[in-house]
């Protein structure tokens, strides 16, 4: 099999930044028949299924990370999702939803400060790997939630157009 390159790419103009501004959980198996763009495949359209997207608003110091694992030997190639996310303020309503982030294994669109939305876990769906809830010793230290989420995938996370998650429930209580 031929995997014949398609594209060259120049050098882009210095005009993005890093960082993630929001995730949108799913639960997991609810997207039903995913919809792609007619013309790039990487953009996923609209789901057929009946996803209810619940958003967490992140600033600062979440990231999302996509390593690209291939081995030549084995003739394979996946993508490691990884997303680190801090939630600050401790309160009962967060508290509880952190606990059933821990138990699911949820669809996960990152959406980042350029305006990007990433969909995490397509197939396999994302699960948290590790965290804390924890208050530091200083007045200045966080008090909050850290999470982080891992998803082992067959291609990197496509892009979602931006309407998807247009309707997300957030949490109000903080």
């Amino acid at each position: 099999m031929a995997c014949t390159l398609t594209k060259g790419r120049n050098e882009p103009c210095k005009d993005v930044v890093g960082g993630i501004t929001a995730v949108y959980f799913a639960d997991f198996d609810t997207l039903g028949a995913i919809t792609y763009d007619a013309t790039d495949t990487d953009v996923i359209d609209s789901f057929g299924g009946t996803p209810t997207w619940f958003k967490f608003d992140v600033r600062g110091t979440s990231s999302f990370e996509q390593a690209v694992t291939s081995s030549r030997d084995n003739g394979t190639t996946f993508y490691e999702q990884t997303l680190t996310l801090n939630f600050k303020k401790l309160s009962k309503q967060t508290h509880n939803e952190v606990k059933l982030l821990a138990y699911a294994r949820p669809h996960v669109i990152v959406e980042d400060n350029n305006g990007n939305k990433f969909m995490m876990g397509l197939e396999y769906g994302a699960e948290v790997t590790g965290g804390s809830i924890a208050t530091g010793a200083a007045m200045g230290d966080m008090s909050g939630y850290s999470l982080t989420f891992g998803a082992q995938e067959k291609i990197p996370a496509n892009f979602v157009d931006a309407t998807i998650t247009a309707d997300a429930s957030e949490i109000d209580d903080i």
